[in-house]
């Protein structure tokens, strides 16, 4: 096909995709990436002629799509609390739900520490920095640090932070091991850790399992591995009056907290549900 016009190019994409059992409407998106019209723009000249370069990438794009490789991926970014954040295959895809522990983080900061003028606050197992660099641009007076045992996704989240103007720290190492090893105490932790049990791989979408980093998803036979550690770690660098936030994966609400309310008995710890009324976040208020 030479000379295609964009409504055919979507055609094209539409049927592949179904026939691959992926979602149509990726196609539209890849397009309006490849092409760099908007969404209006394209629906307005569905009968121009696309640029022959852009539709050989488009191809190529709807091609690796249809066998598997995430979206993001393939255009390099995704949006995340109204920011484009850069993604590659060494980083989780940022999901809408984070979202939420980063707006629900930003309430019980205003309301825990209403008078400081600086927070110390740390994400662990930042990936992108999507959380880290969203919390530091809502609250600048935060000091940011971001630990992430993959140095592969430090240097992408480090971009990230740089690119869209976030001053904040960077740490290499295994959860709060890094904080630990200089000896500092912190305001607030916030983490999305791996939560997903290994065996739940078996009915997992293959765009996730073959594509994204493992090491980001999977936690142990019930998924609660990374949250066990946590416990053992937390007391050593919280400061006495403090706030915890994690997210969690459906269903284990009730686990995460018995495990804070056992490591802090008088913490108020509170699991908080998410738009599609799933247990998706639980923090801990520490107030000594």
């Amino acid at each position: 096909m030479t000379n295609v016009k964009i409504f055919e190019a979507l055609n094209w994409a539409s049927s592949f995709l179904k026939e691959h059992k992926r979602e149509e409407f990726a196609g539209e998106l890849l397009l309006r990436h490849y092409s760099g019209l908007s969404r209006t723009t394209m629906l307005m000249n569905m009968r121009e002629e696309l640029d022959g370069e852009v539709w050989i990438e488009f191809q190529a794009a709807v091609k690796r799509h249809g066998a598997g490789e995430p979206i993001q991926y393939i255009i390099g970014s995704e949006e995340f609390y109204g920011r484009r954040f850069q993604v590659n295959e060494h980083v989780l895809i940022p999901r809408p739900e984070t979202e939420e522990l980063v707006h629900g983080t930003l309430q019980r900061l205003d309301k825990l520490f209403p008078d400081r003028d600086s927070i110390d606050l740390v994400d662990v197992g930042t990936g992108s920095g999507a959380i880290a660099v969203t919390l530091k641009l809502e609250k600048p007076e935060l000091k940011v640090t971001a630990v992430d045992l993959s140095e592969d996704a430090i240097e992408v989240a480090s971009k990230n932070a740089s690119q869209l103007g976030a001053d904040m720290e960077f740490l290499h190492g295994d959860l709060l091991q890094p904080l630990i090893l200089q000896r500092k105490k912190v305001d607030v932790v916030i983490s999305n850790p791996p939560y997903i049990p290994v065996s739940d791989q078996e009915w997992m979408s293959d765009i996730v399992t073959e594509h994204e980093p493992h090491m980001a998803l999977f936690a142990g036979e019930d998924g609660l591995d990374l949250y066990r550690r946590f416990m053992e770690e937390l007391p050593l660098v919280l400061k006495e009056k403090a706030l915890v936030g994690f997210e969690i994966g459906a269903g284990q609400g009730e686990a995460v907290r018995g495990l804070l309310e056992k490591a802090f008995t008088k913490a108020k710890v509170e699991i908080v549900f998410d738009i599609n009324g799933k247990d998706r976040m639980v923090f801990a208020e520490l107030d000594s």
